[in-house]
């Protein structure tokens, strides 16, 4: 704000922060985060003190945006809905439809994974051993698959299917091949030994994967890594980066691994919606990857650690970003559901990856549970 008379007279006709906070009913903090996007600037901000000033018109749009953060709707879409009021209302209420479509076909997808989780917690441990081992006997078949696509001339990605041990990595940097197969080789011994506690078994599993992949050196090299182990009765998950695993269980069809990416993260805090999410020139930054080289420096890897019993009838896919990154979550749904064994279903997975365009490695491995006497698996592939 400058100092003529002109500017101190329009300031008697502003808000404070702290006023127009207290009148819109959002609050300070809120309003500076706002700013800071570009949803809801002061007017204008003395030079002198660095006070923010609002013009009292703004607290219409500073009520609309309270109205939208109350059906959860992420401060980029918000921050349309306003725009667009200001000139096309007809669209405004469009676009707050199409949201709400998103919202009740999400709602449907968390349902599943509600489902998935009560099912989990509503036995105890003890009690699903105990089912598993008299009265369904449950073994698992399984299929690995990796692949360059159809522009890479080197494949940076690796799949791993064994007895026990599923897998998948997607190396980066001057010696990703090297990271990714040593993100897995570094779990490969749990494929034959027996474990202990699975939670920790797992823990020691990604500290040595990520000891592994550290010491290759080169110019941000690493891994992410996703692998899960099957105990016979339960599978236990572990996983670092964008990587991902899903589950196909009585046509409900949800991801189980979380992105460890930055645009991820601004999905989670609402800055932008998963849609956007899609397009971001930044949707392949990682904030945590074994080696430290995925944007979060010298900062340890923290992995996601899960462990969940099984039923017979799972189908479990574990798969690179070269498939969840260039293929629509439906069609990846749609070959699972329509491919009878594991093997089939890598190589239509992988398939369909290439004919999207093939412009990225792809790692996949399927595993499914079933019932009856332990026998060998599909196919454990390489390319």
């Amino acid at each position: 704000m400058t100092d003529d008379g002109t500017a101190m007279g329009r300031a008697t006709a502003l808000l404070t922060i702290g006023a127009f906070a207290r009148t819109s009913r959002l609050s300070i903090k809120a309003l500076r985060l706002y700013d800071e996007i570009g949803l809801l600037p002061p007017v204008c901000i003395d030079a002198a003190t660095g006070y923010r000033y609002y013009d009292p018109a703004q607290l219409e749009r500073a009520r609309l945006v309270v109205w939208l953060r109350r059906l959860d709707m992420p401060l980029a879409r918000i921050r349309l809905v306003c725009d667009l009021c200001e000139t096309d209302r007809v669209a405004a209420v469009a676009e707050i439809r199409e949201f709400w479509v998103r919202v009740e076909a999400d709602a449907v997808a968390r349902r599943e994974l509600v489902d998935f989780l009560v099912e989990q917690l509503s036995l105890s441990p003890g009690k699903a051993v105990t089912m598993s081992r008299t009265v369904e006997p449950l073994e698992i078949r399984y299929a690995a698959l990796s692949d360059a696509g159809a522009v890479r001339s080197s494949n940076q990605d690796a799949a791993y299917a064994g007895p026990r041990l599923f897998a998948v990595a997607d190396g980066f940097g001057e010696q990703g091949d090297a990271a990714s197969s040593s993100a897995i080789g570094a779990l490969r011994e749990m494929d034959s030994v027996e474990s202990g506690d699975l939670l920790n078994v797992l823990r020691d599993a990604a500290a040595r994967a990520q000891s592994a992949v550290a010491g290759i050196g080169g110019e941000q090299t690493g891994s992410t890594l996703t692998a899960m182990l099957w105990t016979g009765s339960q599978l236990g998950l572990v996983h670092i980066g964008d990587s991902r695993a899903y589950l196909l269980r009585d046509s409900r069809f949800f991801q189980i691994t979380h992105d460890h990416t930055l645009v991820q993260s601004m999905v989670d805090e609402g800055r932008i919606t998963p849609q956007e999410a899609e397009s971001h020139p930044q949707r392949s930054l990682l904030v945590q990857a074994l080696g430290g080289g995925g944007g979060g420096g010298d900062v340890a890897a923290e992995p996601q650690l899960h462990v969940a019993d099984v039923q017979a009838g799972d189908r479990y896919l574990l798969c690179t970003d070269g498939l969840s990154a260039n293929v629509e979550g439906a069609e990846i749904r749609r070959v699972l559901q329509g491919t009878a064994d594991p093997a089939g279903a890598v190589s239509a997975l992988i398939e369909l990856s290439n004919r999207a365009g093939g412009v990225d490695n792809v790692a996949c491995v399927v595993a499914d549970v079933t019932v009856g006497a332990v026998r060998k698996p599909d196919a454990v592939l390489s390319a």
